[in-house]
């Protein structure tokens, strides 16, 4: 059975970003087969008609949405509590019931449980993200002529995973020197900290492997992303 949403983001992957299929195969933890399938179908996510009636919660379901994601990414411990995401609404103008917020957060989180279980057993990248949520990192290698000769260049790459905002700085070498220095001046750049970086397995970033070669690593940084409105 296809599912119309991971079908959806693979062929924008693929065909709007030039995305190649082994890349989407490690991101999705699906066989190179499988991709190709998705591929393959016309399958589009479905438009549904407006809702007929109005909700109190319109204006204020992506504020609740970042709030959403915000939580789910903390320790247990430390999660505000729906009644208490629901407060703060009422504080922003919010005049609905909170069985509303209620049965838009199951709502939410039954997709997200679905998403997770379409990647199987695999390690899970979400392909959604709040505002300030996460960033992503990663090294590439690149070729430039520096004084008249061709030089091996080590590209940091720092995405923000909500906005897409990106920066790129060329260095000789992948140390963890390079690796602060790249942090620090793409972080200044972007204008703040997200809650979490989001790194694969490079052995600048990661002291350990985990289970499965290329298994991706998530490291949580310092900042909750406050600082970062995009």
């Amino acid at each position: 059975m296809i599912n119309v949403a991971l079908s959806s983001v693979i062929r924008r992957w693929h065909h709007r970003e030039g995305m190649p299929i082994r890349e989407i195969a490690r991101r999705t933890g699906l066989s190179r087969n499988t991709v190709r399938k998705y591929l393959a179908t016309a399958v589009v996510e479905p438009r549904y008609p407006k809702r007929k009636s109005p909700s109190k919660l319109d204006d204020y379901e992506h504020t609740l949405t970042s709030w959403l994601f915000r939580e789910a990414s903390r320790p247990r411990k430390q999660r505000r509590h729906l009644k208490q995401l629901y407060q703060d609404l009422v504080e922003l103008g919010y005049a609905g019931s909170y069985d509303r917020v209620a049965a838009f957060a199951r709502q939410w989180r039954e997709a997200r449980q679905e998403t997770e279980r379409t990647a199987g057993n695999h390690v899970f990248v979400p392909l959604q993200f709040a505002p300030g949520e996460a960033f992503q990192f990663d090294w590439s290698e690149d070729w430039a002529v520096i004084n008249g000769v061709r030089t091996k260049l080590q590209v940091a790459h720092v995405k923000l995973c909500y906005s897409r905002a990106f920066l790129l700085r060329a260095y000789l070498l992948q140390s963890h020197e390079m690796l602060f220095d790249a942090h620090y001046h793409a972080l200044a750049a972007l204008g703040g900290v997200p809650a979490r970086g989001i790194y694969d397995n490079m052995k600048t970033a990661v002291d350990k492997g985990g289970a499965g070669q290329g298994a991706a690593h998530q490291q949580t940084l310092p900042g909750d992303g406050g600082s970062l409105p995009v």
